[in-house]
């Protein structure tokens, strides 16, 4: 693979920003959003339709990957791209995050973690240089440090502790990266709700240097108003002339808020999740299709919407389909949270280059005040 990774800031407004992220795989978009793709695919969607919503890139998953089919078994069959037919950009977390959520059946040590698979009860290690080996094996373009993420709340001392590690993993990840042209590898800033300490792994992490950085440790239990207040300084932290990555972030209110104080990239499980519940995101708000008020509702979801859910379907068919248990509910539902997503993120970079922001971020949150359509 030839080319190089490179960012390039196109525009700001306010600490909002808009720009490209150049990869040998082709470019992102950005502010990006990443639909997350665990275990080498994105839930009820082909790729070429996870491409038809406007996504740029998806995430896998070291962890579920690694624990099956195993990385070294990827690699053999071509590397992740093509074992799941996505040849565009691929971003792969490093596992921390999930084992860390293993709690008891993990064991902490400075050297790494050691835990008992969640499928099998096969016992793994993972370390800072397994988990860049790993992710080597599977190829993917953007590579994220290994680290480990207390859940919040946690006191002061947990949190300083956790984070000294992650920066000491950091650096060993960053030695055992190399020298990957086309590839790029992410240092991840912790220090939970902690300015002092924010500021403390951001200098530690521009000290080893890194293609760019990640904000983590947030929406781990903390709560949208303390993300927002870490996020009022965390990533003017970063150097500004490298993408920043605010990890499992979220909500469509929460990715607004987040792209407005200077985060560039974010992925989160939430709208191919909610749309495997019934749970639908629209301009106007959250709609439960389970519900009977759409029984007899001939009306789209989104009457402004252009997604193969609302531009066929009624709302009376997306209820009968989803309270069937039919595989198409979930497909439709799905294709319309992550159309809606990208969305967002469209209308964000128009509004930051025509320095528009502002009034952007005020019609949105004014006709999501709206509420769903009235009952006919």
């Amino acid at each position: 693979m030839t080319g190089r990774f490179e960012f390039k800031l196109l525009g700001r407004d306010g600490a909002a920003r808009v720009g490209k992220i150049a990869t040998p795989r082709g470019d992102i978009a950005t502010p990006a959003f990443m639909p997350v793709g665990t275990a080498g695919t994105v839930k009820a969607m082909l790729p070429e339709s996870v491409r038809a919503t406007g996504a740029d890139i998806v995430l896998g998953n070291t962890y579920h990957l690694m624990l099956r089919p195993g990385a070294e078994r990827v690699a053999r069959l071509g590397g992740l791209h093509r074992f799941m037919n996505w040849e565009r950009p691929i971003l792969t977390d490093s596992g921390g995050f999930q084992v860390m959520s293993l709690a008891g059946l993990r064991k902490l040590t400075e050297e790494g973690v050691t835990f008992k698979s969640h499928i099998d009860g096969a016992r793994h290690h993972l370390t800072p240089e397994r988990s860049m080996e790993i992710q080597r094996l599977l190829g993917s373009d953007i590579v994220m440090c290994f680290d480990e993420c207390p859940a919040l709340p946690a006191d002061r001392g947990r949190i300083e502790e956790s984070m000294r590690l992650s920066m000491r993993w950091a650096a060993r990840s960053r030695d055992a990266f190399g020298d990957r042209p086309g590839h790029a590898l992410f240092g991840i800033q912790q220090g939970g709700l902690e300015r002092d300490l924010r500021e403390e792994s951001a200098e530690a992490l521009k000290a080893i240097g890194f293609e760019g950085y990640a904000i983590g440790g947030l929406a781990v239990g903390e709560g949208q108003a303390a993300m927002f207040d870490v996020l009022d300084h965390a990533p003017g932290m970063l150097p500004e002339d490298r993408p920043r990555y605010l990890m499992g972030v979220g909500k469509p209110d929460d990715i607004v808020g987040a792209v407005k104080r200077g985060v560039d990239m974010m992925d989160c499980v939430l709208p191919s999740r909610s749309g495997r519940t019934g749970q639908v995101f629209t301009r106007r708000g959250v709609v439960n299709i389970k519900n009977a008020r759409h029984a007899d509702d001939p009306r789209p979801l989104d009457e402004a919407c252009i997604c193969p859910a609302c531009r066929g379907y009624s709302r009376a068919y997306l209820h009968h389909v989803f309270r069937s248990n039919e595989i198409i509910a979930s497909m439709l539902l799905t294709w319309h949270n992550l159309h809606y997503f990208q969305e967002i993120m469209a209308g964000m970079r128009g509004a930051i280059v025509e320095a528009r922001f502002e009034a952007w971020e005020a019609e949105f949150h004014a006709t999501r005040a709206l509420g769903d359509i009235e009952r006919i």
